[in-house]
């Protein structure tokens, strides 16, 4: 080995001994200078080798040692504050790598004492003063050199977990610098900082690798602090890529760069965090054609799996994937993907109705960058498609879901059958309407650069009022009818005897319920005024029809319907749980009535529910002490609608009189003759 090398480790060894045992302020001091000669700024530095050696190999275990010793009468050897600071700097002013991971080991490691508050000190002047930049910046530097290292993973999981150990350590004495909503923000910038480097560094025709730099956006992001940190990263990114060639390629190498197990995390931030799809496409470039993994996050896993993101995300996405010729093939297979599952009737059915306006917007926004050429050329396989989806939603028994099923089969054909007559349907617009439809104009930043220049030659946009209004069929006005019916009076109907309709019924949207389990889910489900109506009006008599099942859940359905609240959507509500609550009590005297009497002293009933349950003991001991009559108890059934005969003809007056009568009444004259003058022509 060298011996200058055999030097500068005799020379350390030494500084660590005298550390270790030394009391006198002036020695330790002199100790220090000696080894703060090989980071430099001294008269006669040493040689480049030697600073090499000591760095690589030394300077761990000195820093080391400078903690092991740091206490309070220690540090109190030391007379003037230059002193004190020349302990300090070999944290600030030494590889930024090394001094980290000491810094952070020691942390974790060390109970609340002196030595902890001193050493979370020197960490946050090593934060305030660019410590992350530089540590970036030195493993960047190395990752050159070699491939790679332990200490480049370990130096990984402590810059993205920092404020958690901090926050672990100190607890409620956390510094503000180390709070995550601090922290990442500084992280982002200290990250700029490092790309302004990388980029100095290849316009001097130096290589450098940016691959540490990804790894930890890429780790940062997977922690779920991707909004932190993007929303520092993007913005500078953003000014930076808009007229600089080489920052355009650092930041399609940066994101290419992200390990494949952290790329869903950034690509969604980028998504959000980019104000607009051309700002997004210079950021990330050709990513979504070079990586598989961004591939299914951006047309599978954004647009199929999730329906969280805002409708600009979407606008964002779709509008990157228009901007590149490459990448609009992909356009084109997100619409088919897109048609088909809006087109499932399983989707229809059982996905939630976020979900399918999710979708529905993807579509329309879709529609809005595909060319004339694109679509025609896909034509019949896109009204395939869209007539399936669109018989889908009109089957839906839910409105919301039909009216989406309109907007987007009135979009679809209106943009495919250009020249045929589109769809139309009658439906009420509201809001949500209306921002669906206007998802089908581009905004200017959204239009691809070779299509701007022949905008202005091309037929004129759609636009919602122009095409997507919904048919309004013209009424009928009344005067019209009423100026066709002068004559009706001449055929009068008055001595037609009209049908007796006293036993019709009303005919109700929900079908009674036929079991009384049934019943029972129906009263203490979701309220449905349909249901809960026709459930009340039946109830009675299932229970008087079918004893055996009745007497099955008494007392349940006794509780059920005690506890019932009051409904006045339905009409007589109080006499039909009164009457069901008897019924169940005539069907199943001793449990109910045992039931209803122990109830009657419990705690958390009204005085009204008190009152029921003495009514309806009162009601089914009266009609139990009645005898049985089969007559009395039978229950009514349906009536055959009942048709006035008219009376025979010996009652009746002559039609022959009824006729005349009719005619004379009708008869205008305008002059009367005399029976005698009346004379033939």
């Amino acid at each position: 080995m060298d011996s200058d090398l055999l030097q500068v480790r005799h020379i350390v060894q030494e500084a660590i001994g005298t550390l270790s045992v030394s009391r006198d302020g002036a020695q330790i001091c002199e100790t220090l200078r000696t080894i703060k000669s090989y980071l430099g700024g001294t008269e006669n530095p040493p040689s480049m080798k030697e600073k090499e050696e000591f760095t690589r190999n030394h300077f761990t275990t000195f820093l080391q040692c400078l903690i092991s010793n740091l206490s309070l009468d220690w540090l109190e050897q030391f007379q003037s504050d230059e002193d004190k600071e020349l302990w300090d700097c070999f944290f600030l002013e030494g590889p930024a790598d090394q001094t980290f991971m000491v810094l952070l080991d020691t942390i974790i490691s060390t109970a609340p004492s002196f030595r902890l508050n001193k050493v979370v000190d020197v960490l946050e002047q090593f934060l305030q003063r660019a410590g992350l930049s530089a540590l970036m910046w030195e493993v960047c530097k190395q990752q050159t050199q070699a491939g790679p290292s332990v200490l480049q993973e370990a130096i990984l999981n402590k810059v993205a977990c920092l404020p958690d150990h901090l926050g672990n350590k100190l607890q409620e004495e956390n510094r503000p610098v180390f709070f995550p909503q601090n922290y990442f923000p500084l992280l982002g910038v200290e990250m700029v900082q490092v790309l302004e480097r990388i980029s100095d560094s290849l316009r001097g025709g130096l290589d450098c690798s940016i691959s540490f730099v990804s790894q930890v956006l890429g780790k940062v992001c997977m922690h779920g602090r991707q909004k932190e940190i993007l929303n520092v990263l993007v913005s500078h990114l953003t000014d930076h890529t808009q007229s600089d060639c080489i920052w355009q390629r650092i930041c399609w190498r940066l994101v290419e760069s992200v390990p494949d197990r952290w790329v869903e995390p950034v690509v969604c931030g980028f998504v959000q965090a980019a104000a607009g799809p051309a700002v997004l496409s210079r950021l990330l470039g050709n990513l979504v054609v070079k990586s598989k993994k961004a591939q299914f996050v951006m047309t599978q896993k954004m647009l199929l799996l999730q329906y969280s993101y805002p409708t600009m995300v979407l606008q964002n996405l779709l509008g990157y994937l228009a901007l590149d010729n490459m990448r609009r093939l992909l356009l084109i297979k997100v619409l088919k993907e897109l048609l088909e599952t809006w087109g499932s009737s399983t989707a229809v059915k059982h996905s939630p109705a976020e979900q399918q306006l999710y979708i529905s917007k993807a579509i329309l926004i879709c529609l809005s960058h595909l060319k004339e050429a694109e679509i025609q050329s896909d034509r019949q396989e896109l009204l395939t498609v869209m007539m399936e989806g669109m018989k889908c939603h009109l089957d839906s028994n839910l409105p919301k879901i039909r009216h989406m099923g309109m907007v987007v089969a009135e979009c679809v054909s209106a943009r495919v059958m250009s020249e045929g007559p589109a769809l139309k349907f009658q439906y009420e617009e509201d809001d949500e309407i209306r921002d669906l439809k206007t998802l089908l104009i581009q905004r200017p930043e959204q239009i691809p650069d070779s299509d701007s220049q022949s905008i202005g030659n091309s037929r004129p946009a759609m636009t919602p009022s122009t095409i997507l209004k919904p048919s309004v069929k013209p009424q009928p006005s009344a005067s019209a009818g009423l100026d066709q019916g002068d004559d009706s009076e001449l055929d009068s109907d008055d001595d037609l005897v009209p049908y007796d309709m006293s036993e019709d019924k009303e005919l109700k949207k929900t079908k009674a319920p036929t079991y009384i389990r049934d019943c029972i889910e129906i009263l203490t489900g979701p309220e449905d005024p349909d249901k809960y109506e026709a459930t009340m009006s039946t109830l009675e008599s299932l229970i008087r029809r079918n004893v055996a099942a009745a007497r099955e859940v008494s007392v349940e359905l006794a509780k059920v319907l005690l506890h019932l609240d009051e409904k006045s959507y339905v009409e007589g509500f109080v006499g039909l749980r009164q009457g069901a609550l008897v019924a169940i009590a005539v069907t199943d005297p001793t449990p109910v009535a045992q039931f209803l009497t122990s109830e009657f002293y419990s705690l958390n009933y009204s005085l009204r529910q008190r009152m029921d349950i003495l009514d309806v003991l009162a009601r089914a001991a009266q009609e139990l002490s009645q005898p049985f009559s089969p007559k009395a108890k039978q229950l009514p059934s349906l009536k055959q609608p009942s048709i006035q005969i008219l009376p025979s003809n010996s009652s009746s007056p002559d039609w022959q009189k009824v006729v005349d009568e009719r005619i004379r009444s009708k008869t205008r004259r305008f002059a009367k003759v005399k029976p005698g003058n009346a004379k033939l022509p």
